[in-house]
């Protein structure tokens, strides 16, 4: 048998084991086939030589913000997926998002469809925002999203324009435990975070740094509580996204160790930034703005800690980027928060970019990077969080997220030792934006080369994303 493609000379990582330092990856047709030692080769038989380094399943994104009618500045899906790429992630998966006034979300599902073909350099899938679970959209319209390979949907339990109060959350968890559907919920306390918000707003407290304190984590402790209360009454699967608080997160390994269907998503963001960055700079007190989100950076070191050891010791299902920025030096960006010139923290748009650095920083805590007695989870973990998980959540497996025959051959190879060393920089990236919240920290490596379904699509080697607009392919998940 002869193959299209070998990798050879990688120490292959799955979710269980690293694999035999000889043991050789066999591609065809962008699937890959066999592995084993010694593989055939044929006359056209491209090989690919990694040197021996690590190599990793491509990186599931499952929580990305592309082309979003309120983030106007925010990335599209050519500059998001091309930086997706350049940073060792072959899928995505992002929000088609019903506003309010919404009767239906089958146009709003087509609509950002279009918005996608031909313009992704990975593949992608999509999850629904709902906002406005009306009976017609529960009862017709969440089956039409199963059929059509949408087999989750995302809600909020904060910000008024988009929160669906606790009977609604109950109505859409009913419907989604009958179809076999994943439902995500952005928990945070709505009545406290307005109640706070207003009392600083009425004492001049509105500089950015102020979100912070607006938004303190006994808000995500309290909604996660709720969330995880009424997913139990419903007995329906959960993922509370974007983590970070050591008390939520409690929540969940408590919920976890009574066999319930409660998952947890944290970000980067939350495990390497403190909310000092909020804090303007001498040169530009509004500078903090860039790293506004929701929930917000914590303000101890501590606080992180406690993040790390639910990343190793399993409690966390996904790491993903909750990708969703606006530009900083933009008036319809981060820059809406300045209003007659004065800071107005509630105005800032929430959201950091992430997609391009979210695996690095994660495999540089992993013993590839480290001494052992010094690495944050071990390799197959790193492999868990970043890809396998996330296909078995949201309906990929048996394609993506495991290096198996059978499965698309999407493929991180590494550099080997310390190689790929650099510190992250604005310049070296590859979104739209015009800052990343990362710059100046070190990440022991970086992807030298990115494969999709094969073909590589990004070579740290030429310094360039070498894949193609409209190389992705939608996916249509199931259960």
């Amino acid at each position: 048998m002869a193959f299209d493609t070998i990798l050879t000379n990688g120490r292959i990582v799955t979710a269980s084991d690293i694999l035999p330092s000889r043991t050789e990856i066999g591609i065809t047709a962008g699937v890959i086939t066999a592995l084993g030692l010694a593989l055939p080769r044929g006359p056209s038989t491209k090989i690919l030589d990694a040197r021996g380094a690590y190599i990793t399943p491509g990186g599931i994104d499952s929580h990305v913000h592309l082309a979003q009618k309120n983030s106007p500045t925010g990335d599209g899906w050519e500059s998001g997926t091309r930086s997706a790429a350049a940073g060792g992630t072959t899928t995505v998966i992002a929000f088609a998002s019903q506003e309010r006034g919404d009767e239906s979300l089958v146009p709003v599902v087509e609509e950002y469809l279009k918005l996608a073909d031909g313009q992704s350099y990975v593949d992608y899938g999509v999850h629904c925002i709902v906002t406005n679970p009306t009976a017609k959209i529960l009862d017709k319209e969440f089956r039409w999203l199963f059929e059509q390979g949408m087999t989750s949907v995302k809600l909020y339990m904060t910000y008024e324009h988009m929160r669906v109060p606790d009977r609604g959350v109950l109505e859409i968890l009913f419907k989604c435990r009958e179809l076999g559907m994943t439902t995500m919920i952005h928990a945070e306390s709505h009545d406290m975070i307005s109640f706070i918000i207003e009392g600083l707003e009425r004492k001049g407290n509105t500089e950015p740094y102020f979100h912070a304190l607006a938004r303190p984590r006994i808000a995500e402790d309290e909604a996660s509580y709720r969330a995880i209360s009424l997913a139990e009454l419903a007995d329906a699967p959960i993922l509370i996204v974007h983590m970070s608080s050591e008390v939520a997160v409690s929540h969940v390994r408590e919920a976890q160790g009574r066999l319930l269907p409660v998952h947890a998503e944290t970000c980067p963001h939350y495990l390497f930034l403190l909310s000092e960055e909020i804090k303007g700079k001498e040169h530009d007190h509004f500078s903090g703005a860039k790293h506004v989100c929701s929930p917000p950076l914590r303000h101890r070191k501590e606080d992180l800690e406690g993040l790390w050891r639910a990343v190793a010791n399993g409690t966390f299902t996904t790491w993903s980027s909750d990708h969703a920025p606006s530009k900083y030096d933009h008036p319809g960006g981060k820059k809406l928060g300045l209003v007659d010139g004065i800071p107005r923290f509630s105005k800032i748009p929430n959201g950091l970019p992430g997609v391009e650095t979210r695996m690095a920083l994660l495999f540089g805590q992993t013993e590839a990077c480290l001494p052992a007695s010094e690495a944050r989870l071990s390799l197959p973990r790193f492999v868990q969080l970043t890809a396998s998980n996330a296909a078995k959540l949201y309906g990929l497996s048996g394609r993506k997220g495991s290096i198996a025959p059978g499965f698309d051959a999407d493929l991180i190879v590494w550099y080997p030792g310390s190689e790929g060393e650099r510190v992250i920089e604005q310049g070296r990236m590859h979104h739209d934006m015009d800052y990343t919240p990362f710059e100046g920290v070190e990440v022991g490596n970086w992807p030298r080369w990115t494969i999709l379904r094969g073909e590589v699509v990004w070579s740290d080697e030429q310094g360039d994303v070498v894949g193609k607009k409209g190389d992705g392919e939608f996916l249509k998940r199931g259960r």
